[in-house]
């Protein structure tokens, strides 16, 4: 066989791997062969979820296990040695690899990103490729590791024997901060999406420093119980009999790896200072998880702590850098040392894509004025001026709008899954406590089936706290709604929470992230592959503010009088006015709610009941997330014109594309993979129609016809007379199926072992029918080409 008609796998074995284990690399341990290092994101189609393509390197090379080095793309010879090149570049950027080659098989084109010499790219025979000796001394002077940083960075990680093996951002966020460490870096910042494993991250930071002897005793300090506890049991568990957790306020300091509380370990009164228990350089190594809240703020209790142990290295970790004029989390750990964003996570099928149903109310857009005199729900004279979104729920309570919300919320679970975990966020403890009694009106059919069908969890309700873990669990079936304010807004692992409803008034872009972070962990063994966002408050108008996915920039600017370090910011302040505790586990309480109705107490409320204004729905807008990671402005039908006219340039070129297709439903998942939203359309525009007269009537302005319509079409020009009786009888079940349910199904060979084609014989023998297979699917295709005959 000429070389030129090898496939590139035929090219791969026999001529690429033998020249780079010529080489010196060991097959075994340090190459691997189509390594897959994305999941493919993840695409609605229909009531199911598929992914697309995920993407794949030919080689990587690797120093030691999870140290990879080069990268190599491979062709058939039928391409030139370079036209690999760039996709591998793309890889290796993402991958944090110097050394790059593409190769067809000929020779090699070495690219060296590195910037240490003055030829970047260089064409190399086949027998030239370099060893791993060769590469590793350059990625050593690339890096400017001495022997003992080069013996901590190359520390071997945990391994547990299971097979679980970092991804290939965690790898780079480990590598990238084990690297810096070594060489003495002592404040460093990891940015990485809510859901995308920051704790298992930070364990095998930890694991190689420790290990290494780099570091010898580490505290990880967090905010929130159910995080210290959830890390310990899990990620943590391997550092065994050598881990503490720091309870009770009491110290213990034979161990060397310290969980704690930042609210455990420090308080207003000197005495609860435990932390002083401690000498200064006790702790060597401080990890900070949510390092966006309490610590970001210069002067706050929790900042104490991290300048006691000034002398350790630390490393903040949070989904949500905290960049205000007031507050900065660079200013103190600097600029972030690796980031992975939710676009990122979500164009990578680690993450799960979104929608959002945004709901107008005719009283947050139109404000209330109460008329002269008018009273309250319990006597007071209410304060004549207006109200608006601001004020509902904190100056102003409207039952109608919260039955309302209710209503609309209720409405969606019994259309789509009542049993679907959801969480509803409100303004405030008071706000959840009567959004709960308005679910439980509105699902009285579900709440006495159980009770816990609704909860409302919040920081003041200790049985409402016992069942967060319940329904975080996967297994657990309750409770199914969560009614919260501030408690569930971050640092809970809900991997199942299919629905977010907001109405809470949302101005902290930080706050915001860490919120619609409960939706993003896709759990496919629960087929949760997606999630819906219900904004009742517009909070989801911060999806289009540019920080919101963008790198976190400092924004503090201080002028010449100024002072170097950041003003305080005022949201870290608890309701006594002490700063560096989150509204939260020990402080969510009642706070502003903590309102009285004691006439002798208060002359005026501060809070207005009213019980006779009804709310009005406006308006209801559902939005989808666009390949660029935003949400898309523009009508479903102008977004799908455009993107389908990037791909077909003309009706004709569709059809011909179509038309010329084995399997349509190859068209169809390559429409998917460019953003076309087919399932949202099909709700939009019309259930009844398949693909190519949505696609048709959308981007092309044609006249569509439903599937029944092109079904009754196929019968009426007696098409199947040319069959036999069975055959006809199985092509006719085919062509009803395709009315029914679209042109995918019936080109499924599989299909045959359902009903009614069970009713005609095995799939063996329905197959005979026609021939033998290939007959079969031939006549497919031919009644394909009769259902799309105009």
């Amino acid at each position: 066989m000429s070389r030129e008609k090898l496939s590139e796998r035929d090219v791969c074995t026999k001529y690429i791997t033998p020249a780079i284990t010529n080489s010196g690399w060991d097959l075994h341990r340090q190459i691997r062969e189509e390594v897959s290092f994305t999941n493919g994101r993840v695409v609605a189609k229909g009531s199911v979820y598929t992914r697309k393509k995920s993407k794949r390197a030919d080689y990587i090379l690797y120093y030691k296990p999870n140290i990879p080095i080069a990268i190599v793309e491979a062709k058939d010879m039928k391409h030139s040695v370079g036209s690999g090149m760039q996709q591998a570049l793309e890889y290796a950027e993402m991958l944090d690899i110097p050394f790059v080659f593409s190769t067809n098989g000929k020779g090699f084109l070495f690219h060296d990103r590195t910037g240490n010499n003055e030829v970047v790219e260089q064409e190399l025979a086949m027998n030239q490729f370099p060893s791993p000796e060769e590469l590793w001394k350059k990625y050593r002077e690339w890096k400017g590791l001495s022997s003992q940083e080069e013996k901590v960075f190359t520390y071997d990680y945990y391994v547990d024997g299971s097979g679980k093996e970092p991804r290939y951002y965690q790898r780079v966020a480990i590598n990238r901060t084990v690297e810096a460490v070594a060489k003495g870096q002592d404040r460093l910042l990891l940015v990485m999406a809510t859901g995308t494993g920051k704790t298992y991250t930070a364990f095998q930071i930890i694991w190689r420093l420790w290990k290494s002897k780099k570091k010898k005793r580490i505290l990880f300090l967090a905010d929130r119980n159910i995080l210290v506890d959830q890390t310990k049991t899990n990620d943590f568990k391997p550092f065994g009999d050598k881990m503490t957790k720091i309870e009770k306020r009491t110290v213990n300091k034979a161990y060397e790896i310290y969980l704690a509380l930042y609210q455990g370990v420090s308080g207003v009164e000197e005495d609860k200072n435990i932390y002083r228990q401690f000498s200064p350089d006790f702790f060597d190594l401080i990890v900070i998880d949510e390092c966006h809240r309490g610590s970001a703020a210069e002067d706050s209790s929790w900042r104490e702590i991290l300048e006691y142990f000034s002398s350790a290295t630390q490393i903040g970790l949070t989904a949500t850098p905290k960049e205000t004029k007031d507050v900065s989390n660079i200013d103190y750990f600097g600029e972030p040392i690796y980031t992975y964003s939710l676009k990122q996570g979500i164009d990578d099928g680690f993450l799960a894509p979104y929608r959002v149903i945004r709901y107008t109310l005719d009283k947050d857009v139109e404000g209330w004025r109460p008329e002269k005199g008018q009273t309250d729900t319990y006597g007071y004279e209410i304060e004549d001026r207006i109200y608006n979104q601001k004020d509902f729920d904190r100056q102003l309570i409207i039952d109608d709008r919260t039955k309302t919300i209710a209503m609309k919320v209720t409405e969606y679970l019994k259309n789509t899954d009542p049993y679907q975990k959801t969480i509803i966020f409100c303004v405030n403890i008071n706000h959840a406590e009567r959004m709960r009694q308005a679910m439980v009106n509105e699902n009285a059919d579900m709440v006495s089936e159980n009770r816990k069908y609704i909860m409302r969890i919040t920081g003041d309700d200790e049985e409402g706290k016992r069942e967060l873990d319940n329904f975080i669990h996967p297994d657990e079936p309750y409770p199914v709604i969560a009614v919260t304010s501030k408690l569930m807004t971050t640092g809970v692992d809900a991997q199942t929470c299919k629905l977010i409803i907001l109405d809470s008034n949302i101005n902290s872009m930080t706050e915001f992230k860490q919120i619609i972070g409960r939706g993003t962990r896709i759990n496919e063994e629960f087929s949760k592959y997606s999630f819906t966002i219900m904004d009742f408050r517009n909070a989801t108008r911060l999806f289009a503010d540019p920080a919101f996915d963008g790198p976190p920039e400092s924004v503090y600017e201080p002028s010449e009088n100024d002072p170097a370090t950041p003003p305080e910011d005022e949201e870290d302040r608890d309701e006594h006015g002490v700063k560096g505790f989150p509204q939260g586990e020990h402080d969510e309480g009642w706070g502003d709610d903590d309102w009285s109705r004691d006439e002798e107490v208060n002359e005026k409320p501060q809070v207005y009941t009213v019980d006779d204004v009804k709310v009005k729905v406006l308006n209801e807008r559902v939005q989808y997330i666009g390949e660029d990671g935003k949400l898309i402005t523009e009508s479903l039908t102008d977004y799908t014109k455009k993107t389908v006219r990037k791909e077909f340039s003309s009706l004709d070129d569709f059809l011909r594309k179509w038309k010329s297709a084995d399997k349509k439903e190859a068209i169809i998942q390559e429409l998917l993979e460019q953003g076309v939203l087919l399932d949202a359309l099909q709700e939009e525009v019309g259930e009844d129609m398949d693909p190519f007269d949505l696609i048709c009537h959308v981007a092309f302005d044609q006249k569509p016809l439903t599937r029944k319509e092109r079904a009754q079409n196929v019968k009426k020009r007696d098409y199947f007379t040319k069959y036999g009786e069975q055959a006809r009888k199985v092509l006719e079940a085919l062509l009803n199926k395709y009315a029914d349910a679209g042109i995918e199904h019936i080109e499924d060979i599989q299909v045959l072992k359902l009903p009614p084609f069970d009713e005609y014989g095995s799939m063996i023998e329905i197959v005979k029918m026609f021939g033998g297979k290939q007959q079969y699917q031939e006549a497919v295709r031919e009644l394909e080409q009769e259902i799309y005959t105009a």
